[in-house]
């Protein structure tokens, strides 16, 4: 792991007099509820949608766009969100994104129609383009590189994973006690305060974005093709995973997605002044990571959708009762970040993005031995917990290892493209996992079909072609997570004697 460059002016690099042990423990705590809030927005959503179809007459076809249009936005938006985070200021820019953000959710929860909540939905993607970038960097340059660093991506870590499975279960409350109208109110309150407390819990960096605004323009040719590119990236897996991947309009979303790229690619190498520096990859861990990070997110989204699928369409959980049963997951999670943010500077992170990749793995494949008759203690629990376990052991390392010795004017890009790993990561894995699903379920069921002698398949024989696609898909997301394993064994190059020496004193 390389060593931090010196500090350039005006930035936050490391702590300074002005942050304080008790303030940083408030930006933290801080930072960790923006992040929680845009987290729990996609499972919170998610659970929401039969009352959303009902309520407002959205189509089953359509109703998928009430997630779509936030991906579409949000991940093609990633990587401008974070470069201007670096040249503008970060407070300022997360304090946009919230403000963005709650004012969309607002806009959502008193939706009329299809159209509107439609476009308030993609608002809130613009708004978490600019929080999620802004967050980790701040992350980055607000807490000293070393064990204070860790202790804040532990933390960072632990929401981030356990948030998915939080959402699933406040919105089964909420949809069951409440509307789903709250799903969307209830980041109106939380965002109105994290608006109100972020002038006194994160010094202003405005002077640093004064400075890049003299210094250079922004990219626009840079902003466009990457814009543009990821959008059409994430559309086309999206399709594939609604329609086929021979389908028109997703071969043509990925070829429109392939030249753009290309084009972004060379216009970074040729500009003055680059939205993404290609400077970034250079670094070999960085780059490793990148990767890793897809390839975890994927393993970990594609095993949400399906365990969710297969708690109340098999087992017939109510959607109470499948956030419940996600809790020993978010446990593990929340056990292993803290425990990887103490013993990173001890070990390194290389046995760290070598077991946790390995112990995921080893859930997902515990998943794939599920059947229509599997109890939660011996089927479910066992599996959760392993998983949890690993993830947490992940998030933490990668982080670390990603944005360890990155410049602190590119720390918001830096980490706006580990958001994106993760985001078109996940996309890219569900609707490859979506097509491996499909095809083992419709195998399955025309076998069961054939054992009823032709007749119409009965809720049983149902239930087995779902379990056979949703094992399906878990056995090939433990395959992406070995992948991970095999990678940070192969190219990461990094060990303890490479992190900074250990600094006293920590959060409070």
């Amino acid at each position: 792991m390389t060593t931090a460059p010196p500090e350039v002016a005006g930035s936050t690099g490391s702590p300074s007099a002005e942050a304080p042990h008790a303030r940083r423990g408030l930006a933290l705590a801080l930072l960790a509820g923006a992040q929680l809030m845009i987290v729990l927005d996609a499972t919170i959503v998610n659970i929401a949608l039969p009352d959303m179809g009902k309520a407002l007459d959205i189509s089953e076809t359509s109703l998928s766009w009430v997630m779509n249009a936030y991906m579409l936005t949000f991940g093609g938006l990633l990587l401008l969100g974070g470069r201007l985070g670096d040249l503008f200021g970060r407070r300022r820019l997360l304090a946009l994104g919230l403000i963005v953000f709650t004012v969309a959710s607002l806009l959502g929860g008193f939706a009329g129609n299809e159209a509107m909540l439609l476009a308030s939905r993609a608002l809130q993607g613009v708004g978490g383009a600019m929080v999620a970038p802004a967050v980790l960097s701040l992350v980055t340059t607000t807490f000293e590189e070393g064990p204070e660093r860790n202790k804040a991506f532990g933390v960072y870590a632990a929401v981030s994973g356990m948030g998915s499975a939080v959402g699933l279960l406040m919105g089964g409350l909420l949809v069951e006690y409440l509307s789903w109208r709250w799903v969307m109110f209830v980041n109106v309150p939380i965002g109105i305060a994290l608006v109100a407390a972020l002038p006194l819990a994160i010094p202003d960096d405005a002077k640093t974005g004064e400075k890049a605004i003299w210094r250079g323009r922004l990219d626009i040719p840079g902003a466009l093709t990457s814009t543009l590119g990821v959008t059409a990236l994430v559309y086309g897996v999206i399709r594939a995973a609604d329609k086929s991947w021979g389908d028109g309009l997703t071969i043509g979303s990925l070829t429109l997605s392939a030249v753009l790229i290309a084009a972004f690619i060379v216009i970074e190498l040729k500009v003055e002044r680059p939205l993404m520096p290609m400077r970034l990859f250079r670094n070999r861990n960085r780059s490793a990571s990148y990767v890793v990070m897809a390839l975890a997110a994927g393993g970990m989204m594609g095993s949400f959708f399906f365990i969710t699928l297969y708690m109340q369409l098999v087992a017939g959980y109510s959607p109470i009762k499948s956030g419940l049963a996600y809790l020993p997951l978010c446990a593990g999670v929340m056990v292993s970040a803290q425990f990887t943010s103490v013993m990173l500077p001890k070990i390194g992170p290389q046995v760290l993005l070598t077991v946790g990749p390995v112990l995921a793995a080893v859930g997902l494949f515990y998943y794939a031995m599920l059947d229509v008759d599997s109890s939660y203690v011996t089927g479910l629990l066992p599996a959760m917990i392993i998983f949890g376990l690993g993830m947490g052991l992940i998030f933490v390392a990668i982080m670390a290892t990603a944005v360890a010795g990155i410049a602190p004017e590119d720390a918001g890009i830096g980490s706006a493209m580990l958001n994106v790993t993760q985001q078109v990561g996940g996309a890219v894995a569900i609707a490859v996992l979506t097509t491996i699903y499909s095809s083992a379920k419709d195998d399955k069921l025309r076998d069961e079909v054939a054992k009823l002698g032709g007749k119409a398949p009965d809720l049983h024989a149902i239930k087995v072609a779902l379990t056979e696609g949703y094992t399906a898909g878990f056995m090939t997301a433990g395959i992406l997570l070995a992948v991970a394993a095999v990678i940070a064994v192969a190219v990461l190059r990094v060990d303890k004697s490479e992190l900074p020496a250990e600094t006293t004193g920590g959060l409070h």
